[in-house]
């Protein structure tokens, strides 16, 4: 079973071409013209273990946010198709990651209800020339996508740089635990027998 999925979307503020396989072996190459943003997703696709190809030209003379949002929903559009009908996932996934001072929980579940929760307040607006508030707009549109429940909360920490690059792991780590699958459960994980 082939996990992958492509996604090309063009509006008036982006074009974005986004391909991706769940069962890769976590290799990336990105390019949105957001450096930070690029970092963060290089190691999202490495800390998923999925391969990740992604292209995005957005408004950045406008700001950073069509760009951002735009690519959290492709990126969800592509989990959500690469995933199919689910069948044999784990469905749920957590990880808590310790990145120096700072501690950070991710929790999904694959169950078709999206929702994000998002508890994890960043100490400054900008990192480096990203701008903070678009963190919980990328995982939104992301969840959103992707048909899932999104939990991220911020247990402690100071340096903005770790909070977000703690996000993207666990979410990351948590995302391979609910895709994997699971030789027990060879169906749809749920007894209502859809998702």
């Amino acid at each position: 079973m082939s996990r992958t999925a492509q996604m090309h979307r063009t509006t008036a503020e982006t074009d974005i071409d986004l391909s991706l396989s769940l069962d890769g072996s976590g290799r990336a190459d990105v390019n949105t013209g957001v450096g930070f943003f690029d970092h963060k997703l290089t190691l999202f696709a490495a800390h998923a273990a999925m391969d990740l190809t992604l292209r995005a030209q957005g408004d950045l003379h406008v700001d950073q946010h069509h760009t951002v949002e735009d690519v959290g929903i492709c990126l969800g559009q592509a989990v959500r198709a690469a995933l199919g009908e689910k069948l044999g996932i784990r469905r749920y996934g957590h990880f808590t990651l310790p990145m120096d001072e700072t501690l950070v929980t991710a929790a999904i579940d694959f169950g078709g209800r999206p929702y994000l929760v998002f508890e994890a307040p960043l100490p400054v607006p900008r990192i480096g020339e990203f701008q903070s508030e678009l963190l919980p707009e990328f995982w939104r549109a992301w969840a959103v996508n992707a048909a899932c429940n999104l939990h991220l909360v911020l247990h402690h920490g100071r340096n903005a740089h770790h909070i977000a690059e703690g996000l993207f792991k666990a979410a990351a780590r948590a995302l391979r635990m609910a895709v994997e699958i699971d030789p027990r459960t060879p169906g749809v994980p749920s007894t209502k027998g859809v998702l």
